[in-house]
């Protein structure tokens, strides 16, 4: 035994501590960079491709970004979310390559390229064409690159030096072989609706490049009299009252709606004016003056706007209406106002809101137009490009611009006109509604009839009903569809339900979303982008739709890209059969969700065959009206089916106080920053922790668990790099023979391999981060690592617990190490090589983990592991008040010992363990193992070793 002196003598030379030169802190900013160098010096994506070459494939398409800009923190979201799934496939042995792009064409690169000539005080549309398309795709050029270097920097892994970009030459090519191949199927047609219109941008809008803000809009009740009422001649002289938020829309007005089933209130209004009759008068039928209409659910809040009584003297059933005319308020300005507004059945008009009474103007509105369109009122077209009346307009004509608040405002020229007419009955600036507004210039849009370029939703491919392929207005609102042949929508649909949507209920908003858009309005009256490509018989109104002749264009876009078509020789184009001056060049350009939609044709067929089809796209909500939606029309009407078969929506990036992020606010969250300070991995990690099918926050508090979570994870690897040195193949132990502890760790890993295994394949990061942080934490630092730090320190380098202990620790390494490679793509790669040092080898070359078998467990760990937390809980108090300074010193009674006694005060790390009533703590009075520093019974005073240490340190 050890003598007196020995006592005495500080024994940590003889304890075999980790060594390792991993750090613990982590210095990601500095150490990153250094690794993509690395990544890029040893080609690991080509590394990658050769080695899965065969496999099963994999295929993400990446959902192409502007090239406008900075990252933006929905940006790094969307991006190292790709780069977590396509890394975990890459994981599980396929073939997942990424090709990311960029979407290069359409308003946003445009406006900001015109944003430079207008600080030059110069005008676009003095430039020539081609010339300003070339300042375009240098913008997009410049973007690129940096963009490039930003996701690079993110730690996303892909074909960088192949990406795909809308603007180069063969994908503007095929983008204009998807348009024609709509052509040819005459699945498109010219026609004049309204679509939504940006006065600033002076141009059409699709849905997704509108956003909805919170305005203040001027609301107003006007009055329209009745010249003729057929079905209730008493009503002439009567005024039918309608109520808008938008009226700026009422010079173009050019008829009335009733709903036929709603019951309207006829009566008066009391103000002592001439020709009002007075209260108690009698009322000979409803032919005196100051007769108003309005649907009887509404006549109260019609009274409150007013500020005025409608003494009710009779009812009506919408159908009275049937027939009916009225006269313009502003009738007296003669021509366009003298012509009588018919009133007109409308299915939607409801008692929502207003009078239950809608004026029509098929100008601006879907509805609208629809309904006018049916009884023969086309639009008069009124309001030019800039939201500003024809000069030429009787009433308010180049005045000044609708979407301006001060011209559309209660005091506004219009009221004021209005109230002299004596029509204007209330006035208010305070109706607050959702109103859309562009995305790229802010601006509030309007809905604006002209003509434009439309993919029918309802019309059958391949068919040659009346309209197919005429841009004449008879085909203006396409055609039904002929015989059993689907249309567009009921194939998107159909594609729909055949398309798996992570998460399940997003299916219910693209569904929707199909089920009630209209035609697809495909036109933009801009310079930068594919041009719709085609040729309109200028007597018949027909669009040329000769193979022979597409195959030109096309060629001719292959060549020179989609500059070639304004800088054709047009009659070379349309050959020998046709004759240039008889046809109009469209110049009109593709709608950019058009390009975006057509990617799939470009990227996936063009590099893994005609008719693949992408496992997965991913982006964000918005989407579903947007890329998701235009992929899946423009595959529908092309391929009748979508392009994916599955779709991953995430949510947006809000501050930490759930607040959407405003420049304007100061809450800007900008990964480059965080990048630069804290490093990428921790923000990778941020995404994979949190619950991205919903709005996710970061801020700094939300960053500060972030990086406690990663320090966390990084000393378990410190820990498992230390406990490992020096470990080889021959000091492994056969899973059989080692301890139980052992063997239910690896049990606990196994069961951790499988949930892990299905979370990737659900795309359930969140869920793949908790559990792997879970294991890191719980079951291996505060329980594992706990238990066995005594015998990794101080049992024998050949004593086998010790062996069986570190062959475990050598299987986690392998696992966990994979594992995390995905979404701490750094990190793991800076564990991998701290233990492998490599020139050219990489952690992400590796695949997903075989574990040992026959990791079977007698006892239940789960109630053990219970009854643990129970015994720590009851030491606490101890420690606190300093009775204990550790658990080591203290000696426990359990009621039941549910495995041996010695094992239990192993795993409870005490002095000793019994069985007793309930679980009772007493402190020790045994000596502590100078080297150990367990109180054993062998130990005859404090200092002196134990047995086992006795042994080893002689050995």
């Amino acid at each position: 035994m050890t003598d007196a002196t020995d006592t005495q003598r500080d024994w940590r030379d003889t304890v075999f501590l980790p060594k390792t030169d991993f750090p613990m802190k982590a210095g990601l900013a500095a150490k990153e960079p250094a690794i993509l160098e690395r990544w890029a010096k040893i080609s690991l994506y080509s590394k990658l491709r050769e080695a899965r070459a065969g496999r099963e494939r994999f295929l993400l398409h990446d959902g192409p970004p502007y090239a406008n800009g900075d990252i933006h923190m929905g940006h790094a979201l969307n991006k190292i979310l790709k780069d977590i799934v396509v890394r975990s496939q890459s994981l599980m042995g396929k073939d997942a390559p990424y090709v990311p792009g960029w979407d290069c064409h359409g308003l946003p690169i445009e406006w900001k390229v015109e944003e430079a000539y207008r600080a030059k005080k110069l005008n676009k549309d003095e430039v020539d064409p081609v010339a300003f398309r070339a300042e375009c795709r240098a913008y997009a050029e410049k973007w690129v690159a940096v963009q490039r270097g930003q996701f690079e920097r993110l730690g996303i892994l892909g074909d960088w030096d192949d990406p795909y970009l809308t603007m180069k030459f063969d994908a503007e090519a095929r983008i204009a072989a998807e348009l024609l191949k709509f052509a040819e199927s005459g699945q498109l047609y010219r026609g004049a609706k309204p679509v939504m219109w940006s006065p600033v941008e002076k141009t059409a809008l699709a849905e997704a490049e509108v956003e909805y803000e919170d305005i203040t809009s001027t609301q107003i009740d006007v009055a329209f009299e009745i010249i003729e009422a057929p079905n209730a001649p008493e009503l002439v002289g009567a005024h039918a009252v309608i109520w808008t938020t938008t009226p700026w829309t009422i010079p173009v007005n050019q008829a009335l709606a009733y709903g036929e089933g709603i019951e309207y209130v006829v009566g008066l209004l009391f103000e002592g004016e001439a020709g009002y009759v007075t209260p108690g008068q009698e009322i000979p039928l409803i032919r005196e003056r100051g007769l108003y209409i309005v649907a009887a659910d509404l006549k109260e809040k019609f009274e409150e706007r007013i500020g005025r009584t409608l003494h009710e003297r009779g009812r009506i059933k919408g159908s009275d209406l049937a027939g009916a005319v009225a006269r313009h308020p502003m009738h007296a300005l003669g021509g366009f106002f003298a012509k009588p507004r018919p009133f007109l059945p409308g299915d939607f008009v409801t008692t929502d809101a207003g009078t239950g009474l809608v004026h029509m103007a098929p100008d601006h509105g879907e509805d609208d137009f629809l309904l006018c369109k049916a009884h023969g009122i086309d639009p008069v077209f009124a309001v030019d490009g800039a939201g500003m009346y024809r000069a030429d307009w009787l009433w308010l004509g180049g005045q000044g611009s609708v979407i301006n608040k001060k011209f559309v405002s209660a005091e506004g020229p219009i009221c004021s006109d209005l109230r002299a007419a004596g029509a204007l009955l209330a006035a208010s600036d305070d109706f607050q509604h959702s109103y859309p507004h562009s995305w790229r210039s802010k601006a509030k849009i309007i809905f604006r009839a002209t003509p434009q370029w439309f993919i029918p939703m309802d019309r059958s491919a391949n068919s040659d009903l009346p309209g197919a392929g005429r841009s004449a207005e008879s085909g203006a609102q396409g055609a039904p569809s002929g015989g059993n042949a689907p249309t567009l929508r009921e194939i998107a649909l159909d594609s729909i339900e055949r398309t798996r949507w992570v998460p399940e209920r997003s299916i219910n908003r693209i569904r929707a979303m199909v089920e009630g858009r209209p035609d697809w309005v495909i036109s933009r009256q801009r310079a930068w982008g594919v041009p719709i490509a085609l040729y309109v018989n200028r007597a018949t109104g027909d669009y040329l739709r000769d193979p022979a002749v597409n195959a030109r264009i096309l060629d001719a876009f292959r060549a020179g890209g989609a500059d070639a078509w304004f800088q054709a020789d047009h009659q070379a184009l349309l050959g020998p059969d046709y004759r240039a001056e008889d046809y109009e060049v469209v110049t009109d350009i593709l709608d950019v969700w058009f390009d975006s939609g057509s990617t799939h044709s470009f990227v996936i067929e063009a590099r893994y065959g005609e008719g693949v089809r992408a496992n997965l796209y991913l982006e964000g909500s918005d989407q579903h009206r947007g890329w998701f939606q235009s992929s899946l029309l423009e595959s529908s009407g092309t391929r009748g089916r979508a392009p994916y078969d599955a779709v991953l929506t995430h949510g947006f990036a809000l501050d930490g106080q759930g607040k959407k992020m405003s420049k304007s606010l100061g809450n800007v969250v900008d990964p480059l920053k965080i990048i630069g300070e804290s490093g990428a991995d921790i923000l990778r990690l941020w995404v994979a922790q949190t619950d991205y099918f919903d709005d996710v926050r970061i801020g700094k508090e939300v960053l500060a668990g972030t990086g406690d979570a990663y320090r966390k994870i990084r000393n378990t690897f410190r820990y498992l790099l230390g406990a490992l040195d020096g470990f080889g193949e021959a000091e492994k132990v056969a899973v059989a023979d080692m301890p139980e502890l052992e063997r239910y760790v690896l049990h606990k890993l196994a069961a951790l391999d499988a949930e892990l295994r299905s979370a990737a394949e659900a795309f359930e990061f969140n869920r793949y981060a908790r559990a792997l942080g879970d294991f890191m934490n719980e079951d291996l630092s505060a329980f594992f690592f706990d238990i066995r730090k005594d015998c990794l320190y101080c049992d024998a380098e050949s004593d086998p617990k010790r062996r069986a202990y570190r062959t475990v620790l050598d299987v986690l390494f392998h696992a966990l190490v994979r594992y995390a490679a995905p979404i701490l793509a750094f990190t793991a790669e800076e564990v991998w090589q701290s233990r492998y040092p490599s020139e050219d080898g990489s952690v992400h070359e590796l695949e997903w983990p075989v574990l040992p078998e026959g990791t079977s467990v007698e006892h239940d760990w789960t109630a053990i592991r219970a009854l643990r937390q129970t015994v720590t809980e009851a030491i606490e108090p101890y420690r606190r008040e300093k009775k204990v300074r550790s658990s080591l010193e203290a000696e426990v009674t359990v009621p039941t010992l549910p495995m041996p006694a010695e094992e239990l005060t192993e795993l409870f790390i005490v002095a000793k363990v019994e069985s007793g009533a309930d679980v009772m703590v007493t402190p020790t009075d045994r000596h502590k193992c100078g080297r150990c520093w367990r109180h054993l019974p062998e130990v005859t005073q404090d200092g002196a070793l134990c047995d086992r240490c006795e042994k080893v340190v002689s050995e």
